[in-house]
């Protein structure tokens, strides 16, 4: 592991402060597996799956893993009730957040209920607003005003529940992928994945349609950026000045992913094993945590939890440019490993697995959703 003092960080008066120095390679700026379809990586996942389940008797095992939480968070499960599971100790490391529901009442009205809710709860604009059911940072939007909430509640599917969560006072930003036995006292973190913001800096002559296009990475991927900023493609920010292309933290967003594993600490482990001690049935998943510095941070210190996510969570420092693809199978097939071992586990304490009647029900009704939402930032 490096020591802490040979860690160059981003100043703070950048966009992803407080990370490593993000170095892109003119030749090697993406993997050449990062967008590869998902039924390359996950066929042998399957395979071995189904080797799994013969071995234990019981193939939905993965499904009892998480017990609190619906599904043990496979699909369908709530980010409210996922993160209402956090008791005193857990729950002053989640970020604040209040929920609201979309329903049949002007737009207007159900904006002002939420800004009411928002008072309550000492949240403030900008404010970060995200589905109840979805992953991947579907429907994701950084929200500064009360017309932009007006616009998030319009495109909301009724119904349909949403977040509003105040906006981490980090920039950087990780996923923690952390794992432990039921019964045992401690737990592992067996991935770290720092997620960088996609920015371009400006020249102050080129356009940003050309920034994009001439940036060795963002120009591979403009299908992802070019969309989100029509308004603003003709601009030609100043000499200097930087620019985010994204904002939510999923690889298929367009974030860029590193991989962070040798950060790993005992101190960052051990913390993480008070807080999740305190959320009930969390075994398996992966952390979405904003940041102060890398420094703090592997002493488990000044940081705030996102999201906790569940049993269809993936060590996403996967995905890193160099990483090889032995070592991406590798990894998918451990977690999953993991997960039949600890369903086992979970089934012999006494929880019963759920049938597969009820995950596919879940996979419909978030896939119906996920269609709706807002576009992501």
């Amino acid at each position: 592991m490096n020591s802490m003092s040979d860690i160059r960080l981003i100043p703070s008066d950048k966009i992803n402060a407080g990370m490593p120095v993000l170095e892109i390679d003119q030749e090697h700026s993406v993997s050449r597996y990062e967008f590869f379809p998902s039924w390359f990586f996950y066929t042998p996942v399957v395979l071995q799956s189904l080797l799994q389940g013969v071995y234990y008797r019981d193939f939905r095992l993965p499904l009892v893993v998480n017990p609190s939480i619906k599904l043990s968070g496979m699909v369908g499960e709530s980010k409210q009730d996922i993160m209402n599971l956090a008791g005193s100790i857990a729950s002053p490391w989640i970020s604040p957040f209040i929920t609201q529901t979309k329903n049949q009442e002007d737009v207007s009205s159900q904006a002002s209920h939420a800004l009411v809710a928002m008072k309550a709860a000492n949240l403030s604009f900008p404010i970060v607003a995200k589905p109840d059911l979805g992953c991947r940072g579907v429907g994701v939007k950084l929200l500064r005003n009360e017309s932009q909430l007006e616009q998030y509640i319009a495109d909301f599917p009724e119904n349909a529940r949403y977040l509003l969560q105040e906006k981490a006072p980090y920039q950087a930003e990780a996923g923690v992928f952390y794992v432990r036995q039921p019964g045992e006292a401690q737990g592992k973190i067996i991935s770290i994945t720092l997620k960088y913001t996609p920015t371009v800096v400006g020249d102050g002559q080129h356009t940003l349609k050309q920034l994009i296009e001439r940036c060795p990475r963002a120009g591979q991927l403009s299908h992802l950026y070019l969309p989100r900023h029509t308004d603003k493609l003709d601009w030609i920010p100043e000499e200097g000045e930087e620019f985010q292309l994204a904002f939510a933290g999923s690889h298929s967003r367009g974030s860029i992913f590193r991989d962070g594993n040798q950060y790993i600490t005992g101190a960052l482990t051990r913390k993480l094993d008070t807080i999740l001690h305190d959320v009930e049935g969390y075994h398996y998943g992966r952390l979405d945590i904003k940041f102060d510095n890398l420094h703090d941070f592997m002493k488990g210190e000044k940081f705030t939890i996102l999201e906790l996510n569940g049993a269809s969570s993936e060590a996403a420092h996967i995905w890193d440019r160099n990483t090889p693809l032995k070592n991406i199978f590798s990894m998918l097939l451990t977690q999953y490993r993991l997960l039949y071992a600890i369903g086992a586990k979970q089934k012999k304490r006494g929880h019963k697995p759920p049938s597969f009647k009820t995950l596919l029900a879940a996979w419909r009704e978030e896939k119906s959703l996920t269609e709706h939402y807002p576009s992501t930032d």
